[in-house]
């Protein structure tokens, strides 16, 4: 096992300002806590948007923060008053630690916890480094069904997960899933695995819905950004239609029952999407909105209330993670063909790994994973070598 005292890490100090290089740990683990040799993390697009732009919001990088929150290790020392976690356990880690006290997390709705402490979240530091310290209770042991890799990909999954609980969906439903990215492939699994009865993905790059389909079976719509919310929402109505009648989607199909989806869940979050889920899902229904693509948005308010529409938002996620790593050793689930590009963690490696996610378009990158285990096998081989 790799030495904690060489512990690497990548650390952003400003736009386009990515650095691997020694970082210290703490000289004790704090009581209740974990440290975690790290072995594989994954790249978001929060992470390329920090690192692109400096900030998300008010969440602005003014000192160096090591990135990235996708991720999974093995422990590698536990601190006082751990028992249920011991060294060489395999673990994903979930990356908000709360207060624990304030209303929304006595109330189960941690992730609504305003001082919540989240991975690669100015100023707290995030899990691109050799090691990590977390705490025991966010660390979830990981079945021998369960890889590694698979065990980073938790984190995105969670999203899913949250939505769809949010969503309620559940056998006798049908779904529409606005946006193929990852957070859409990742409902998309999720709504299948909650039992949708159908369920539908929409977005304007074909190569997206080909990925959906091709690895997913999904049922996809292409749609285009110059389409209009009536537009968008009648496709998508004759696209689920023949979904259900296994036939190809024509206007009169329009006609057939259930045609109008009991869940629209927006992954992109702009005007065009939100308004065409009013307009679109079936009277009673739910919209839940995941992507944060607008801050302003405008709505067709007579419609979502003469409709009784229930909008919902679906921010991170909470009590997830036992869920997820069941939904993946059970196989209902398969993240496994997300990860579609693959880098050592050192400096060549980092900033290749974040060209290839922030030109996603151009290299078909659905998730990047960085792999640390490479590096460190490397360190003990140059290690063994020297001692000779």
């Amino acid at each position: 096992m790799a030495d904690p005292d060489s512990n690497t890490a990548a650390v952003l100090y400003g736009i386009n300002d990515l650095r691997v290089h020694q970082w210290e740990l703490p000289k004790e683990l704090a009581a209740g806590h974990v440290r975690v040799q790290m072995s594989n993390v994954g790249i978001c697009g929060s992470d390329v948007h920090y690192l692109q732009h400096g900030r998300i919001g008010d969440f602005v990088v003014d000192a160096p923060m090591v990135i990235g929150h996708e991720s999974s290790g093995v422990v590698a020392a536990v601190g006082p008053g751990v028992t249920r976690l011991a060294v060489g356990d395999r673990v994903a880690l979930e990356p908000g630690a709360p207060c624990w006290h304030c209303k929304a997390a006595r109330e189960g709705r941690y992730n609504l916890d305003p001082d919540i402490q989240f991975f690669a979240t100015p100023p707290v530091h995030g899990s691109l480094a050799s090691f990590v310290d977390h705490p025991a209770e966010l660390c979830y042991k990981l079945p021998a069904s369960v890889t590694l890799e698979e065990g980073a990909m938790c984190e995105p999954l969670s999203v899913g997960v949250h939505a769809c609980r949010r969503a309620q969906v559940q056998p006798g439903k049908s779904v529409a899933v606005l946006g193929a990215g990852p957070i859409g492939l990742v409902v998309l699994m999720c709504a299948h695995a909650f039992g949708a009865d159908h369920v539908v993905i929409t977005d304007v790059r074909q190569s997206c819905l080909d990925f959906a389909a091709q690895h997913y079976a999904a049922t996809t719509l292409l749609t285009t950004p110059q389409q209009t919310p009536s537009d968008l929402a009648q496709q998508l109505q004759h696209t689920l239609a023949a979904a259900a009648a296994g036939a190809d989607p024509t206007p009169a199909a329009a006609t057939a029952a259930g045609v109008q989806p009991d869940i629209v869940i927006d992954c992109v979050g702009v005007q065009q999407t939100l308004e065409a889920a009013v307009r679109a899902v079936a009277p009673g229904g739910k919209i839940v909105l995941v992507g944060m693509g607008s801050e302003q948005l405008q709505l067709p308010a007579t419609l979502l209330t003469c409709k009784e529409v229930d909008l919902l938002g679906s921010f991170r996620y909470c009590n997830t993670y036992p869920l997820c790593i069941s939904l993946i050793a059970s196989k209902r689930v398969h993240v496994a063909p997300m990860i579609t590009h693959r880098f050592p963690f050192s400096a060549a490696g980092v900033a290749e790994g974040f060209d290839t996610a922030a030109r996603a378009a151009q290299t078909g990158a659905i998730k990047v994973m960085f792999d640390l285990q490479q590096q460190q096998q490397q360190q003990e081989e140059e290690e063994e070598v020297r001692e000779q």
